[in-house]
């Protein structure tokens, strides 16, 4: 998985931020950290370890794994 896979994992990353309704500086908030944090991760300037996925995930309320499932079966 390349640079374009990354691309898709961010895409979803953000569509599931905003069908929850929830900015930028919400999520930002919700994690403790500085809102240039999720800028940054949603716009590919930095990525996200394992850990900091499963911390996005739990503040969207969001499965990790089923999300992890939706971007493997799209990737395939």
């Amino acid at each position: 998985m390349g640079n374009e896979a990354y691309k898709r994992f961010r895409e979803l990353l953000v569509e599931a931020r905003s069908k929850a309704g929830i900015t930028q500086q919400d999520l930002a908030s919700r994690l403790k950290r500085p809102q240039s944090f999720v800028s940054k991760y949603e716009r590919g300037e930095r990525r996200l370890d394992v850990v900091e996925f499963g911390e996005v995930a739990r503040a969207l309320e969001m499965d990790p794994l089923s999300f992890l499932r939706r971007f493997y079966r799209e990737e395939t």
